[in-house]
């Protein structure tokens, strides 16, 4: 599973470093749709943690048809609020984005650009429920590999439709957008093949299946819905932030965006993959393993994280010069690289705890740790840094913003922990 992370995060890194060998006003642009592209990925994680939850805990209790029948349920809903997020998104994208401090020339890139990200949007969606399924049966194996194959064709497509070939001079920033709704449409049927091979889903007793189980997967779609959207909106005021300190600044922050998801590709890992385990433990009233793998994957993510860290800020003139041909843009990733990658040793921590908080019965207080990482420590460190020295004080503070999330997170959880009975 995580190879396949790494390799899905790997080619959208290369994807912007394609895109800033167009220029630095394309990547800015692109930079911009994070925020909202975060939006559409949050509601589809805030789901896939409900899928994955919702199927194990039934799973661990022994009931498969009901399983079946919930797997072709949360598939067909999940898949139709993707759609009509990103058809609102569409229509409002001419009041979105010059919020997020997008000038004129950027909002014409935006908007070419736009649509097939959208596309992409939803078809990655689709795919990832489908991994959800897979993961809540107990493979990971198979949405590791797809995800591989699915990166594969995407780092292949980018170069051709991004730059052309021969006398055709490719699609530019678009192209990028296309090549991932192809990588994706190709993945989708590959899950669907090997979907069609398992006794997993069920399409009788659907509505009286749905009366049953709503209020349950809303307990939990609902706050780890809430908790997912919190980074995309932190995300768009931190966008708004880092505009005040101009384009180049945009387009290193979106950079250093892509490999943030990067470095944290083990973590993200383990949010997917931990939960389901977790949840099976938590419906068989397994509270011995469920603190042995929390510590495990304490342990895990400070030791890599920290490591991995070290070593990419030691390295940030190189990384930053292979990822950007502007000077000027290396100077700012650079410097976002040096403070940020060490941080991510408490970030990845607090996301593995909020994550596990779903899957534990506690989703509200998951929603409460979100929010507090980002509203009480991420964004006022990162918007007071970015006042007292610039970028280098913005680099500073969302530093110190990430580790004191961390802290506090597994402080919470410590806390929490001790009140779960098991013994009934």
């Amino acid at each position: 599973m995580a190879i396949g992370v790494m390799a899905l995060l790997g080619f959208q890194l290369v994807d912007s470093a394609f895109i800033a060998r167009l220029g630095t006003a394309p990547l800015a642009a692109q930079s911009f749709t994070f925020p909202l592209s975060f939006l559409i990925i949050g509601v589809q994680v805030g789901l896939g943690i409900a899928i994955a939850a919702q199927l194990s805990r039934v799973l661990g209790a022994g009931e498969h048809e009901r399983a079946r029948r919930l797997g072709s349920l949360v598939l067909v809903v999940a898949g139709c609020v993707i759609a009509v997020l990103a058809l609102l998104l569409w229509t409002l994208q001419g009041r979105l984005f010059p919020l997020l401090g997008a000038e004129s020339d950027s909002l014409s890139l935006i908007r070419s650009y736009w649509g097939p990200q959208l596309l992409a949007a939803w078809l990655g969606a689709l795919v990832y429920f489908g991994y959800s399924l897979f993961r809540a049966h107990g493979d990971t194996r198979l949405p590791g590999k797809l995800m591989v194959v699915t990166s594969l064709i995407n780092l292949m497509l980018d170069p051709l439709l991004i730059f052309g070939i021969g006398d055709w001079e490719g699609l530019g920033l678009p192209g990028a957008a296309w090549a991932t709704v192809l990588a994706f449409s190709g993945g989708l049927v590959l899950l669907s093949g090997r979907l069609a091979r398992h006794d997993w889903l069920a399409w009788q007793g659907l509505l009286s299946e749905a009366r049953r189980s709503a209020p349950g997967f809303a307990g939990i779609a609902a706050p780890a819905m809430v908790s997912q959207l919190m980074p995309p909106l932190a995300a768009m005021l931190s966008t708004r932030i880092v505009a005040t300190l101009g384009e180049t600044s945009v387009a290193a922050w979106g950079l250093a965006s892509r490999l943030e998801t990067v470095s944290l590709m083990l973590v993200l890992a383990l949010t997917m993959s931990l939960p389901p385990w977790l949840g099976r433990c938590h419906g068989a009233g397994d509270g011995d393993t469920i603190r042995r793998l929390m510590r495990l994957a304490a342990r895990v993510i400070i030791g890599w994280q920290l490591a991995l860290g070290v070593l990419l800020a030691l390295a940030a003139p190189w990384v930053a010069l292979l990822l950007s041909g502007n000077p000027e843009v290396r100077d700012d990733l650079a410097m976002l690289i040096r403070f940020l990658l060490p941080s991510y040793a408490l970030l990845g921590l607090c996301m593995v705890v909020v994550s596990a908080g779903n899957a534990l019965g506690w989703p509200l207080g998951a929603m409460l740790m979100s929010g507090v990482r980002l509203f009480v420590c991420y964004l006022p460190c990162l918007w007071l840094g970015s006042q007292l020295a610039g970028m280098a004080g913005l680099a500073m503070g969302a530093a110190i913003g990430n580790v004191l999330a961390g802290t506090l997170a597994w402080w919470l959880y410590q806390q929490r922990r001790p009140s779960i009975d098991y013994s009934q």
